[in-house]
């Protein structure tokens, strides 16, 4: 922190204390700086400054009021021109549940119709997820919008409901029209960890300027350092946990793999087993058969010779009547 009176974010040098990726501070500068929160809503919603009448948050904070269960979920909710939801949630921590998530914030959102409305009252609503990791690893971007569609014709099947993600991870993957709404810049000021690099973003447009300046007098609060620092700490907690339970799933898993490579074993050995046995059992039944065929030979040079020992008998009989005569 810089703690002299003459220091500004101009001549501010080294590392900045709680950047934007802090979700407190995230938080703080865009309820404390109305500007920023118009620019970065005009990025990701591709709209233009004249097309924004008002952006109000709905569910503002007492900034370094400490947190309580109501407000431990830093998203900003905003209405926009009086007639279109807007949630933006900072979340750094990877998180494997996260499109669940996010839907359910949406779904939420999405209900806001008041108690004598019809369903054409319903104002469009979109929940802005700006993460720190990539959701989908399979299909990477660094700014994705998502609807609902039908699977065979591929129309939209209500545009009044998106669910958008800017991935700070994959800034170098920004398209054209990224680039045209300035949105790889805003995650560039997100990512800025230095007050060197936040400083140079503060030069090239008034709306980084403004939140610039904001991160760095906030920076200077102490109440706010404070809840930052509670945030962080809360969030080293939370990502100890996560390790812990993914090297617990990996354990779950080394275990499931031997155990099946285990079965796998026992199953190939079982069945070579059973090819020996059935093996031995043909061979057994064919030398059943060649005892069978050789007892019914014997069997035969056995009635041959009874044969041949009654004709012996009978000459002899016949050899004895004719010596007595």
């Amino acid at each position: 922190m810089n703690k002299a009176k003459n220091i500004s974010l101009e001549n501010a040098t080294g590392k900045i204390d709680y950047t934007l990726m802090n979700d407190y501070m995230f938080r703080a500068v865009l309820q404390e700086n109305e500007k920023a929160l118009k620019g970065l809503i005009c990025s990701l919603m591709h709209l233009k400054p004249n097309d924004v009448e008002s952006v109000v948050i709905t569910n503002p904070i007492i900034l370094g009021k400490h947190i309580n269960d109501r407000t431990f979920i830093l998203d900003v909710n905003v209405m926009l021109n009086n007639a279109q939801v807007i949630n933006l949630e900072m979340q750094v921590a990877r998180q494997s549940f996260w499109a669940d998530r996010s839907l359910s914030y949406l779904c939420g959102l999405f209900n806001n119709l008041g108690k004598s409305d019809n369903y054409s009252k319903i104002k469009p609503t979109c929940h802005i997820s700006i993460l720190n990791f990539t959701p989908f690893p399979k299909y990477p971007e660094l700014y994705a919008a998502n609807m609902m569609i039908n699977v065979k014709k591929l129309y939209i099947y209500n545009d009044k409901f998106s669910l958008n993600v800017l991935d700070l991870t994959q800034i170098h993957l920004a398209t054209e029209e990224d680039k045209a709404h300035k949105i790889d810049y805003w995650a560039k000021l997100f990512k800025a960890s230095t007050w060197e690099d936040l400083n140079m973003l503060a030069q090239t447009e008034n709306v980084f300027k403004e939140a610039s300046n904001t991160v760095f007098r906030l920076n200077q609060n102490e109440e706010v350092r404070y809840i930052c620092e509670m945030r962080e700490e809360g969030q080293r907690i939370l990502n100890t946990y996560i390790d812990m339970l993914d090297e617990s799933q990996h354990t779950i898993k080394t275990y499931e793999d031997r155990l099946q490579h285990a079965i796998k074993t026992y199953e190939d050995r079982l069945q070579e087993s059973q090819h020996a046995i059935k093996t031995y059992e043909g061979r057994l039944q064919e030398s059943q058969e060649e005892l069978a065929q050789s007892a019914a030979a014997l069997a035969e040079k056995d009635s041959a010779l009874a044969n041949q020992q009654a004709v012996i008998d009978e000459l002899q009989a016949e050899l004895k009547k004719y010596k007595e005569q």
